[in-house]
């Protein structure tokens, strides 16, 4: 049997966040039995952690159809799991990502768990007017990292309102992902994420954007701390830092699930 538990992540209470699912294992089991596992929770992501040793984990994610490089609610989804269950007089967890070698650090602050993620500014990007059919409103900028695709626009209103069509943005030729943002009274900025490509439709708060937008965001607003709200239909709140070196990302979180995968 294998502890299969589901926690809402950047959520303040039940129902809202993005549910991660969180399997944590003794030893790997085979890839294709955690795809399966993944595909069968048919959540954004499911997260797969085995212990190093005190206080860290080797850590993977799994979408519904295939491995993942970096996932920012799912490695909330682990931490908020172990410093609950596993690891209940710690206060750092510190997590090994082999897909991308990735070195991420989570740590309890208070009813919120704070995590370090790497810090990918997005770059300047040539305008396709596919872009603009995707999401159904032509951006007032547009970037990109290696990974994804970002468009920026100057009304929230149209980011809160967007209904963008899915098979168009997973024809795009460049994004694993789409994330569409914009600056916002309430809150330091507005965005969502789209990810039809690999099989989540619109990821409900997506960590790993962070990655990116905070870079751009802190630039373009003058400050390291920022509040980000995703506001897709379950919607979540994201505390963010630039640090220079690394983008902090915190929130909270409410378990959903716990039991067994038989």
């Amino acid at each position: 049997m294998i502890p299969y538990y589901v926690v809402d992540a950047f959520a303040s209470r039940p129902f809202e966040g993005n549910p991660a699912g969180v399997c944590v294992l003794d030893e790997w089991i085979d890839d294709g039995l955690m795809q399966q596992i993944a595909a069968e929770n048919r959540l954004s992501e499911t997260a797969f952690a085995v212990r190093r040793e005190a206080g860290s984990y080797m850590l993977r994610w799994f979408t519904p159809t295939n491995e993942i490089d970096l996932c920012g609610h799912a490695t909330f989804g682990i931490a908020f799991v172990l410093f609950r269950f596993y690891e209940p007089n710690a206060h750092m967890l510190h997590f090994y990502a082999p897909y991308k070698g990735y070195d991420l650090a989570c740590k309890r602050m208070g009813d919120r768990i704070q995590m370090e993620f790497p810090r990918i500014p997005p770059q300047s990007f040539p305008f396709q007017q596919a872009m603009a059919y995707a999401v159904g409103a032509m951006p007032d900028e547009v970037l990109a990292t290696e990974r994804d695709l970002v468009l920026v626009f100057d009304d929230e209103a149209i980011v809160n309102h967007m209904r963008p069509n899915m098979s168009k943005i997973a024809q795009l030729e460049h994004g694993l992902s789409v994330y569409v943002t914009a600056p916002s009274q309430t809150w330091s900025y507005v965005a969502r994420a789209f990810w039809p490509k690999i099989g989540i439709p619109e990821d409900p708060v997506c960590g790993s954007m962070q990655s990116a937008l905070v870079p751009y965001w802190s630039e373009r607003l003058g400050q390291r701390e920022l509040v980000c709200r995703q506001t897709s239909t379950r919607g979540g709140t994201v505390w963010c830092e630039d640090t220079g070196s690394a983008v902090l990302i915190s929130g909270t979180g409410s378990l959903y699930l716990r039991g067994h995968i038989l």
